[in-house]
């Protein structure tokens, strides 16, 4: 089977690729464990059915209607926007180094600026005076050393970042739809983000975020970017996803030290005295990145599925069902309970996962269907 090159895709192929990513039941790590088998969304697409049957499933799984996916592509256009599949050339390479990247993203905006350097900057919505300060300096500091600054367009930290890098560059990850202003107060900052700098959504047209939407686009913040700078952090916050998904992806980690006394400021302190690199301004980033390089494409999915193991024996489909529990364990460990090659563990679980019966999670984890 050949490997997923680096090249521009028919209208066709979006249309799969984008109508396969919206399969209820097929998330990231399933998505291109099917396309490293079947070589093509179409291919998958036309041997759904069979498959949830093979694993047990109850019911058939039905991928959005194709003509359903056609408006959906036509509207993104009238809007100015555009989907890209992660093997397009245009889809940010840093992004598709990650592991199991969104398939699919629409964008809005300069894509250009999806080639660039970025770092990431994340902080309290509810930010001090201060806090505020020092992010509008670091994002104009790192514009001006040119880097393009990426943050999730909320209130606070990630709104005075992106105004401040507008005139550099500015990539703003939501988690809805590429057409929803959230919150509804930044509409004239997303209006400048469509005008000069760039929009980045994983969601379906029209889509509104939910709360469970929110760590899939602090995800794609950290995987946009080569470090992750938090500014102000509560101990249970968003900005600590985004800098734990960071870690997870080998990219930098970096806070800016805040007053013991403000509960905004103990989880960028925590961080700190795990590791992250302490940052008081520009210079502290530029030493902290200094040997680090974008990392080159990395391929969505690689010739690693042999076509001989096109059908999974019964009885490993029934070993790593009762492997799984509540409890995410990693594929390797899973792999080594029911004695298994790893690319078999991966197939088996595509299919369980199909059949509504396994769950499979960025990181290389999977647990038992909820």
């Amino acid at each position: 089977m050949p490997q997923a090159k680096r090249r521009v895709l028919s209208g066709n192929e979006r249309r799969d690729w984008l109508r396969l990513s919206r399969t209820r039941g097929i998330g990231p790590i399933t998505f291109f464990h099917l396309m490293e088998r079947y070589g093509s969304a179409a291919a998958v697409l036309e041997d759904l059915p069979s498959l949830s049957k093979k694993a047990g499933g109850k019911g058939e799984i039905k991928p959005p209607p194709a003509d359903e996916i056609a408006r959906e592509i036509d509207a993104t256009q009238k809007l100015g926007a555009t989907h890209l599949a992660a093997c397009e050339p245009d889809y940010s390479p840093c992004l598709a180094a990650i592991d199991a990247p969104p398939p699919v993203i629409a964008i809005r905006g300069n894509r250009a600026l999806l080639a660039r350097t970025s770092i990431a900057m994340v902080g309290a919505r509810d930010a001090s005076a201060a806090g505020r300060r020092i992010a509008r300096e670091l994002a104009r500091d790192l514009g001006a050393a040119g880097y393009v600054v990426v943050s999730g367009m909320a209130r606070g930290i990630d709104g005075e970042a992106h105004a401040a890098a507008m005139d550099s560059g500015t990539v703003a990850a939501i988690a809805g739809g590429i057409d929803q202003i959230y919150p509804p107060q930044h509409d004239k900052l997303y209006a400048m983000l469509v005008e000069r700098g760039c929009l980045v959504s994983e969601s379906p047209l029209g889509y509104v975020a939910q709360a469970r939407d929110f760590p899939k686009r602090n995800r794609v913040i950290s995987g946009l970017s080569l470090a992750t700078i938090v500014v102000e952090a509560a101990e249970r916050s968003g900005s600590l996803i985004t800098a734990r998904f960071a870690l997870e992806q080998g990219r930098e980690v970096m806070a800016v030290p805040g007053s013991p006394l403000d509960p905004r400021c103990r989880g960028a302190n925590r961080l700190i005295k795990q590791g992250a690199a302490l940052i008081e301004g520009i210079d502290d980033v530029l030493q902290a990145m200094h040997g680090i390089s974008a990392p080159s494409f990395d391929e969505p999915f690689a010739d690693r599925f042999d076509s001989r193991d096109a059908d999974i024996p019964p009885a490993l489909l029934r070993a790593v069902r009762e492997a799984l529990s509540p409890t995410p364990m990693r594929i390797e460990e899973i792999a080594r309970a029911v004695d298994a090659p790893h690319r078999l563990v991966l197939a088996a679980l595509a299919e369980l996962e199909l059949a509504g019966q396994a769950t499979t999670h960025v990181g290389g984890t999977a647990s038992q269907a909820v």
